[in-house]
């Protein structure tokens, strides 16, 4: 064990990162139980030997005044402007308004959507579902998608987004068209699903404060996960400070 302890130390002290670490000692693992089964070891010495933690990375985010640009603007000439293009926008503003996973929002069926109480019902990880608000924006959003949808959804298709063949939307094709939904508006950055995610709990948590109800709309089992946007609020907050606090206003 102490071998594998010291190669751990080795591996961290020139920089490879605790995932990467995790991941050799797993195969580490996986060999001595062979070599256990077999008859050529007598213990495994990776089994209590655990990797060191990694610094969580803080998510990426769009500012508010971006995602509504982007939202409110007319892609260019030439864009698809039928029901794949207003799909695509009601999946943007569903994403953003309720703070879904990719996964969650392939998930969604019609019938999952109460237009008059303004929610949605998700089933996230585990099987666990949870009810969220919708806003306004993407309530109109899938409205107008819902008006032509029956032009591609097969006959008994549940799903509330389907691709151009009538069936359920595939995680990949959902990736590939918000990206270009965002290159036809001129973003300057690539826009993908857990990037609308991680906007609308940072934005959430620096409107409200509230990080048990951005909690329990993520749908995190452990506050310690929400707890990632507690620094994206607080260097909003030291900006604010930095340029309003007539005594915090650095020398140039």
């Amino acid at each position: 064990e102490g071998d594998v302890r010291r190669y751990i130390a080795s591996r961290h002290r020139i920089g490879m990162s605790g995932r990467t670490l995790s991941r050799e000692l797993s195969a580490l693992r996986s060999l001595f139980e062979y070599l256990l089964r077999e008859g050529l070891a007598k213990q495994n010495p990776a089994r209590g030997v655990r990797a060191p933690k990694s610094g969580r990375k803080l998510p990426n985010t769009f500012d508010a005044d971006q995602i509504s640009a982007l939202i409110d603007a007319d892609a260019e000439q030439g864009a698809d402007d039928g029901p794949l293009a207003l799909r695509d926008t009601a999946m943007v503003e569903l994403f953003y308004s309720s703070g879904l996973r990719l996964a969650e929002l392939i998930a969604v069926e019609v019938r999952d959507i109460d237009p008059a109480d303004a929610t949605l019902t998700v089933t996230g990880k585990g099987a666990k579902t949870r009810r969220v608000p919708v806003g306004t924006s993407a309530l109109s959003a899938i409205r107008a998608w819902l008006q032509v949808r029956g032009a591609l959804a097969k006959e008994g298709e549940p799903a509330l987004f389907v691709s151009s063949r009538g069936n359920r939307i595939h995680p990949r094709t959902v990736q590939q068209r918000l990206k270009q939904w965002a290159q036809l508006r001129g973003a300057a950055r690539n826009l993908h699903p857990h990037l609308l995610r991680h906007s609308f709990a940072s934005h959430l948590l620096e409107s409200s404060g509230d990080l048990r109800a951005v909690q329990e709309l993520l749908g995190h089992a452990d506050i310690s996960t929400t707890q990632v946007y507690t620094h994206l609020d607080f260097q909003h907050l030291a900006q604010v400070y930095d340029k309003a606090h007539p005594r915090a206003r650095r020398k140039r």
